[in-house]
């Protein structure tokens, strides 16, 4: 049964809660700050975790905000809006620490860099959810809807879209969709069967073909970064300053990183599985007439073919990671540097670990900033090889 309990947070952790400690056992609390001591409704998850859902802050840190979102504690879209947006990126330095220190067995005491930009209006795809004519976000950790008029972090295109959806017909119409805009054109992805009246309308909001975006054509489902402000400074920190004769784009969806790399680079491969994106991908390649060869493999498939070493491999894998059969094909090519771009701290550490035991070093990492507002952390970490240090542990292992 739940009880009501005061304690004091202790830190904040990945996944947008702080962490404190109630009879030796850890309770997660959202929307709370380290420091703060809450009174919180408690109740068991696991042997030793409990979740907590705040009832009052008795005593407030220094570092809290009002948000300026009336719906935020209620819409599960964002978790800090409690806080400014430079105490965020400092946790969520401190977070990404901690998650190389604890998964990844990484004491990494070098500078974690940081890009950021504007925390508001960034968003430029947005996934809403119509329930009789509601239009919203899920509250927080349910499926329950959570109507809105507006969404403080989506961009103008997107608000004007939900404001039009607002007012249409849709009583009876329960659906998800997806909306993408470069802030003249807006994409819709329309996620289930609907009766032609109601496609019609959800439709009409823009278009259900592919759109162009920051010179890339990119359509449905296919994956495109959703921050508009920090797209050219995340391909930047990504590519860095390489170059040279051969570079290899893994999981390089519709060519973001790999346009980029063709510029210092002699040649560049670049490695997308999904075929909607592939299509994308080696039509901006091709239109662009860049020496870039489109693989359209997974990433690991490619990696087990591969029996030349490029100068560089770039990696933007999923939430998953690259995982550890990539990780040892990795080391077995044994590239000069590797550059990773990760949304998950842990699948992250995890690589990383793998990487550092066969040979690799950190140069550089750097926390881009790209979903302000939320727990979400986006990585880029530049690691170079010791070609003796590689070819040991490969022998080693085989």
């Amino acid at each position: 049964m739940p009880t009501e309990e005061n304690f004091t947070i202790e830190k904040l952790v990945y996944g947008g809660d702080g962490l404190s400690r109630l009879d030796g056992k850890v309770v997660l609390t959202p929307y709370v700050l380290p420091g703060e001591v809450v009174r919180a409704e408690v109740e068991p998850v696991k042997k030793d975790l409990f979740r907590g859902r705040l009832i009052e802050v008795i005593s407030q840190s220094a570092s809290r905000v009002s948000p300026p979102c009336p719906y935020f504690q209620h819409c599960g879209g964002c978790h800090y809006q409690h806080t400014d947006p430079n105490f965020q990126v400092e946790q969520k330095r401190s977070i990404l620490r901690e998650a190389l220190r604890r998964v990844g067995k990484i004491d990494f005491s070098g500078e974690i860099q940081t890009i950021t930009g504007e925390p508001w209006g960034y968003r430029n795809r947005a996934q809403l959810h119509i329930e009789d004519g509601n239009v919203g976000y899920f509250e927080h950790g349910s499926h329950s809807l959570c109507p809105i008029e507006r969404c403080v972090i989506a961009s103008p295109a997107l608000n004007e879209a939900i404001s039009k959806l607002k007012g249409q017909l849709l009583e009876n119409v329960n659906t998800t969709i997806e909306l993408f805009t470069n802030e003249t054109d807006t994409q819709v992805h329309i996620w289930d069967r609907l009766p032609a009246s109601a496609r019609r309308l959800l439709e009409s909001l823009g278009t259900t073909g592919p759109i162009e975006y920051t010179g890339f054509r990119v359509s449905p489902n296919s994956f495109f970064q959703v921050n508009r402000y920090l797209v050219d400074d995340l391909v930047t920190c990504a590519v860095a300053d390489s170059g040279g004769e051969w570079a290899v784009d893994l999981y390089a969806g519709v060519g973001l990183f790999s346009a980029r790399l063709a510029q210092t680079f002699k040649r560049v491969t670049a490695v997308e599985s999904s075929r909607r994106a592939f299509h994308d991908l080696r039509f901006n390649m091709e239109r662009r007439e860049l020496q870039v060869t489109a693989e359209n493999q997974p990433a690991e498939d490619y990696l087990t073919g591969l029996r030349q070493t490029p100068e560089l491999i770039l990696a933007d894998p999923p939430r998953t990671g690259l995982g550890k059969y990539a990780v040892r094909e990795l080391l077995r090519i044994r590239a000069p540097q590797l550059a990773i771009v990760s949304c998950d701290p842990a699948t992250l550490a995890r690589d990383l670990q793998g990487l550092l035991a066969g040979g690799y070093h950190i140069r550089q990492i750097t926390l881009v900033d790209l979903f302000p507002q939320t727990f979400h952390v986006e990585t880029v970490v530049h690691l170079v090889a010791q070609v003796s240090d590689l070819r040991k542990t490969f022998s080693q292992n085989h």
